[in-house]
């Protein structure tokens, strides 16, 4: 571990991402460390390799190789495990890019998070204050869940849940100026491939969806927000 932030990028069938994002890095001049989480059974499998072999093996960018979880499964579990090295963790989608700026994203989000127990998001260019399609938080919070994005989910909803979280704890922080851009079909900036027809499709849509209602209005939010409650209050 180099840092004490780690993204966390679960990424399937967009090998090209992994150069683009790290070019992103530098060019923001990110210390982060970067995750890539890549499906075992990926299509562009032996690609993912190839963009592994250019780094050091346990530098700031790093991969990992397993079965297929989706989305929130392979994020819960590296979350999980990095939890207990890392002080703050962070999710983006292959799809995002951080973008340039007088301070650096990163070290925005150790500032917001410094405080204690908490969750910060920047303006994605889509949805801003809306959604945090990208997302940061304080470590403990996955310590106190035992995840990062409720597990009944599988692609979708899992940007409100982190919004809800952080307003029903009292520690959520909305950057407009840092801007972590969402490349997607939704704005123009992508093109619909295999991954955004999977996970936008009407069934999955419907799934997800009944499963962010179920979890927000039949008590899983408040369960999970009265663990958060307690931690906010006990590291007071």
């Amino acid at each position: 571990m180099a840092d004490d932030l780690l993204v966390i990028i679960p990424t399937r069938g967009r090998p090209q991402a992994v150069m683009s994002l790290v070019r992103a890095w530098h060019e923001t001049g990110a210390t982060a460390d970067l995750l890539f989480a890549v499906d075992n059974d990926d299509p562009e499998l032996d690609a993912y390799k190839r963009e592994a072999a250019k780094f050091m093996k346990g530098g700031q960018v790093r991969f990992v190789f397993g079965k297929r979880l989706r989305l929130v499964g392979t994020l819960n579990a590296q979350a999980v495990k990095a939890a207990k090295k890392y002080r703050y963790l962070a999710f983006m989608g292959d799809d995002h890019r951080p973008r340039p700026a007088a301070v650096a994203w990163d070290a925005r989000i150790r500032e917001c998070l410094s405080g204690g127990p908490g969750i910060v998001y920047g303006n994605d260019l889509l949805q801003g204050e809306a959604m945090a399609t990208a997302v940061a938080m304080t470590s403990d919070i996955v310590d106190t869940l035992g995840y990062m994005a409720p597990p009944a989910l599988v692609h979708l909803c899992v940007d409100l849940c982190w919004v809800d979280w952080g307003r029903g704890m009292g520690r959520i922080t909305y950057l407009d100026d840092m801007v972590i851009e969402h490349l997607h079909p939704a704005n123009g900036k992508a093109v619909v491939d295999q991954g955004y027809q999977e996970c936008n499709s009407p069934e999955q849509v419907s799934a997800d969806s009944a499963a962010y209602y179920d979890y927000r209005n039949n008590g899983g939010l408040e369960a999970d927000l009265d663990k958060l409650r307690k931690l906010v209050k006990e590291a007071a």
